[in-house]
């Protein structure tokens, strides 16, 4: 089934919004294929899925470009001078390039599995709704944190932070657990600043994204994906994605995750109901 330009709006459409959001992406994207017909593990279509998150990379680093280049100079810096490794732009910039790696490495030797078997809805079902727990968790633990005056600000975040989150986002691998969920809660655990927990969330996004965009590009078959849709799904995530980032973070500024929680929990048993009634099917 070749994907047409309105499937290439939905798509870049519920790219831009779940990519951030912490409700998984890849989790969204494989209904949302599988409600428009297209085969859910058929290599172009999840090349294209990993294609246009290009499109919220470029997003990110649009928002962010002045600390981006901030970050990249302390750490360039870093490299040339000892006096410089004691900035803490320095110590973040390490942080998220640290934190990038665990991802990018298991994504990477997995990638059979999770293009494969992991692609079931049942999974994303499941995941939408168990990881939904530890989130709920994190935000126990770190309202016991703000309450104990013990929050961390941005000034606080080490390199040790960076590799906590980089494994904990390991596991958004799998449809449904969320990225932005992943990681944000593991920042919420370690007492961060819940604003500074979800910019940090993002930051790591960029490399983690990018590479897995890249990679996408092999499995792209212009017969079933034409240049066009393709294009227009780029756009389109980068525009509503934009838009995402500058919502969330004015949100968790003073809300808690729950109320992503309250709609995680729904989407996944609905899903499952739907599934077990054999209203659509896992593959």
């Amino acid at each position: 089934m070749e994907l047409s330009y309105l499937d290439a709006v939905i798509l870049g459409i519920v790219e831009g919004i779940t990519e951030y959001l912490p409700i998984s992406s890849t989790g969204h994207l494989t209904v949302a294929e599988k409600l428009l017909g297209l085969q859910i593990d058929d290599p172009a279509v999840t090349g294209y899925t990993a294609t246009i998150q290009i499109g919220a990379i470029v997003a990110t680093l649009v928002f962010f470009w002045g600390k981006i280049v901030r970050l990249l100079r302390a750490f360039v810096a870093g490299l040339r001078d000892a006096e410089a490794r004691r900035s803490h732009d320095w110590t973040l910039a390490l942080a998220v390039i640290v934190g990038s790696l665990p991802v990018g490495i298991v994504g990477f030797l997995g990638r059979h599995i999770i293009s494969g078997p992991l692609r079931s809805l049942w999974v994303v079902a499941g995941a939408l709704v168990l990881w939904s727990a530890v989130m709920w968790v994190a935000e126990k633990r770190y309202a016991a944190t703000v309450a104990a005056g013990r929050v961390r600000a941005e000034d606080d975040v080490t390199v040790l932070d960076g590799v906590k989150l980089g494994l904990v986002q390991c596991l958004s691998l799998i449809p449904g657990v969320s990225r932005s969920g992943a990681t944000i809660s593991a920042g919420l655990f370690g007492g961060i600043n819940r604003v500074v927990a979800t910019e940090l969330s993002f930051f790591m996004a960029i490399p983690a994204l990018t590479a897995a965009g890249l990679f996408g590009l092999k499995d792209v078959n212009l017969s079933v994906i034409p240049l066009g849709p393709m294009i227009v799904g780029l756009v389109i995530s980068f525009i509503v994605a934009y838009a995402s980032i500058a919502w969330l973070l004015r949100f968790v500024a003073t809300n808690s995750l729950r109320a992503f929680i309250y709609y995680r929990v729904p989407a996944g048993l609905l899903l499952a109901a739907a599934l077990g009634a054999g209203w659509i099917s896992a593959h």
